[in-house]
């Protein structure tokens, strides 16, 4: 009963979607039947740190991921909380109770060798339509800069000095930073240019990557250019802007760039975020020294 009326709480009250709401009703109904099991009755009054701990470590016995684990133990205390709130329990017996650590996943990259590959895959400018070379010249900012998708849509021709081989990029809560570019990215700029401009009148307003039509791109429009490119590369985990963003980092951090060097160009506000490809990187020479020594 108690349960039930929790769930009416969340759906009318907290307007919970239909699809959340079943998670709850799902999880806690999981507690319940443990409980059960181990004392033959569920009383929310007889319900301590024991038995829940006991419940968290039989979900982890039974499979059940660090992040599955904790949903539902969320589940829990979000329901202790409301009983609280209405006196049925005196206090919230598993506020402090925390769940397993869930071991944090590597970002996902793509190795030089295969980004070279595909970014000269297509070397004969000249019989490249417009948005053929537009796509690879997106693909190759990514790659180049490591800035974000968002950033990328917002650039504007004043932000690309390609004199100075100097982009400034607008990232989040509108801070600024520039990134320098290489002499080929410049070279595939001023390809890229030289046909965009067929298409509309050169302003330092106007948006840098466009569509046929000279309108802007998207988000959308730029996730899935960069999806349906990254597909030609053969058993590619994750397809994305972000992991063109995490081979930029992984590849500066394994030819020998500073780390603080690496954060100020991609943005992080700390040294902590940029510290995670330096376990990739870590990864990688692992794998190589497995490959190689006659001992590993």
């Amino acid at each position: 009963m108690l349960i039930a009326s929790f769930l009416q709480y969340l759906r009318y009250e907290k307007n919970h979607s239909f699809h959340t709401v079943a998670s709850y009703k799902n999880d806690l109904n999981q507690f319940k039947e443990f409980v059960i099991h181990e004392k033959q009755v569920f009383d929310p009054l007889e319900v301590d740190r024991a038995i829940v701990r006991h419940w968290i470590v039989s979900l982890s016995a039974q499979g059940y991921s660090p992040l599955s684990v904790n949903r539902k133990l969320s589940a829990l205390k979000s329901f202790f909380k409301y009983l609280c709130r209405l006196s049925i329990v005196p206090s919230n017996p598993i506020s402090k109770i925390s769940g397993p650590k869930a071991g944090k996943s590597l970002p996902s990259f793509i190795k030089e060798k295969e980004m070279l590959m595909l970014l000269d895959s297509e070397s004969d400018v000249a019989d490249l339509t417009f948005e053929a070379i537009r796509d690879r010249t997106i693909l190759d900012v990514f790659y180049s800069t490591g800035m974000r998708c968002a950033e990328l849509v917002g650039l504007r021709d004043k932000d690309v000095d390609i004199n100075n081989g100097i982009i400034k990029v607008t990232g989040k809560r509108n801070k600024q930073r520039l990134i320098p570019f290489s002499d080929n990215l410049r070279e595939t700029l001023n390809h890229y240019l030289e046909k965009r401009n067929e298409v509309i009148i050169p302003n330092p307003d106007v948006a840098f990557f466009i569509r046929k039509s000279g309108k802007p791109l998207s988000n959308n429009i730029v996730y899935n250019i960069v999806t349906r490119k990254l597909s030609e590369i053969p058993n590619l985990s994750k397809r994305s802007p972000h992991v063109l963003r995490h081979s930029f980092a992984t590849s500066m951090l394994n030819n020998g760039a500073d780390l603080n060097a690496v954060k100020e160009l991609l943005g992080h506000a700390s040294l902590s975020s940029t510290e995670v490809y330096t376990h990739t990187t870590f990864e990688e020479l692992k794998k190589v020294y497995h490959q190689a020594h006659p001992r590993a």
